[in-house]
């Protein structure tokens, strides 16, 4: 079955959903207990988030469920890894979780010039907020940081 432009562009918004999540769980325990309670409620949310924009989108747009690209994420994972051994772990993930999150507001941008279904517009919105507040705890933690 072959997507129109709507659905692949909710295909990508549940994809860096998804990768971002699988990101953070993969890296919790590199992260420093103060980072992990303050970024954790936003995960917590964002799994929410995309479980409520799967069911709208499978009963709204015909999508089915996709699986993971595991091998990306083994990549992303290991580079990450690579790169925590010449730098700072704390602030390799930090820039790492900046990047996820910069992949997924482009994918939710490219989703918003479609038209939506009004039962999915509300949550596509509050993914967007939940991604904003994210970056700006990333960049705050950053700044953090930097300074000691």
């Amino acid at each position: 079955m072959f997507l129109d432009n709507r659905q692949v562009a909710m295909d990508s918004v549940l994809e860096a959903l998804a990768d971002s999540i699988d990101y953070f769980q993969d890296n919790i325990e590199r992260l420093r207990p103060s980072l992990r309670d303050a970024l954790k409620p936003h995960y917590t949310a964002r799994l929410k988030q995309m479980r409520k924009l799967q069911e709208l989108a499978r009963a709204h747009l015909k999508m089915l469920p996709r699986d993971a690209d595991v091998e990306r994420d083994d990549f992303l994972w290991l580079w990450s890894r690579l790169k925590s051994f010449v730098g700072n772990d704390s602030q390799v993930l930090i820039n790492e979780l900046l990047e996820q999150e910069r992949v997924l507001m482009q994918a939710l941008s490219t989703l918003f010039t479609h038209p939506l279904p009004d039962p999915i517009e509300p949550v596509v919105d509050e993914c967007m907020q939940g991604c904003r507040k994210l970056i700006r705890e990333l960049y705050a933690l950053q700044k953090r940081k930097a300074r000691r």
